[in-house]
Order: structure tokens, then C-alpha cells, then sequence
């Protein structure tokens, strides 16, 4: 899909819902990875093939779960977080994920932070800094959720 004017076929969206908003119809659903989360202006198909075009507020950053509409607000489109190759990092000892975070975000990197693991995408040299810590890196393909930035509100 490329950037540009939407195609005379293609959905619209322009809105964002609340997580809470009631529709009566079944949402599409569109699969997205986490950079393509970012793109508030990009062609997409819909799981099931339908064109999308979205047309959101520049520097929308959309998140799982997230509904998205029509200007008309007839059709109902649901944000997936797109399984993709990432590196999952464990360890037995809390602090040691607190102190693998700390080290992560001091280098900027785009971290999914949960109680028992974080995520980021793959890259060979913060891999061996992970293990060198003592922490566990698992090369996996799964939906990957990356925190907000510091200033980011949704």
C-alpha cells in the first residue's frame, strides 16, 4: 500500500472512538504492526480485503483495540496489533527487567513493557547487551504493543 490520495473505492476513516463507543454492526478489523500504527495517512486492506484510506489528525498514533470510522459513521473499523518478529525479554528477577528497561529507554528504543516481560524489535546488538545483563531474549513473531512516548495522550 503507498501514500497518496485514497482511491474512489476505498474507506475513508477519519475518527478515532473511546475504547467504550456502542455500534450495533461487527467492526472490520485491520491488522497493523507497530510502525504501521504510526501512519495517520496510508492505504491498508482490512483482514477480509476491504480498502481502507486513513485520513487521521497528523501524528496519530492508533493502539489496539482502537475503533475508527467513517465521517458518516456507518462502518466500523477495529485496530489489531499485527504479530511481527520481535525479541521478548524475561527474567526470574524483577529488577533485573527494571534495569534492562532502564537501559533500553536511555537508548530511545521502542519497548512493550508489561509485570513479567518487555518486547522490542529485533536488533543483534541490544540482544547481547540483554543477555549480558543475565536476562533471557526469545526471538519470537507476536503482537507487539510499545509504550507511548513521554508526551504521547490517548
Amino acid at each position: 500500500m503507498s501514500n497518496g490520495s485514497p482511491p474512489e473505492t476505498a474507506i475513508v476513516l477519519t475518527k478515532r472512538l473511546h475504547h467504550h463507543h456502542h455500534h450495533s454492526s461487527l467492526p472490520l478489523i485491520l491488522s497493523l504492526t507497530a510502525e504501521e500504527r504510526t501512519r495517520s495517512r496510508h492505504h491498508f486492506n482490512t483482514e477480509d480485503g476491504t480498502p481502507i484510506y486513513l485520513q487521521l489528525p497528523r501524528g496519530t498514533t492508533l493502539q489496539e483495540g482502537d475503533l475508527l470510522t467513517a465521517e458518516t459513521d456507518n462502518i466500523f473499523v477495529k485496530v489489531a496489533a499485527k504479530p511481527e518478529p520481535v525479541l521478548t525479554v524475561t527474567s526470574d528477577d524483577s529488577i533485573n527487567l527494571l534495569r534492562a528497561a532502564y537501559h533500553l529507554g536511555n537508548r530511545h528504543v521502542s519497548l512493550e513493557i508489561t509485570p513479567t516481560y518487555l518486547r522490542l524489535a529485533p536488533d543483534s546488538v541490544l540482544e547481547g547487551m540483554l543477555t549480558q545483563l543475565g536476562l533471557q531474549v526469545v526471538a519470537q513473531i507476536a503482537p507487539f504493543c510499545p509504550q507511548g512516548g513521554a508526551y504521547s495522550h490517548h
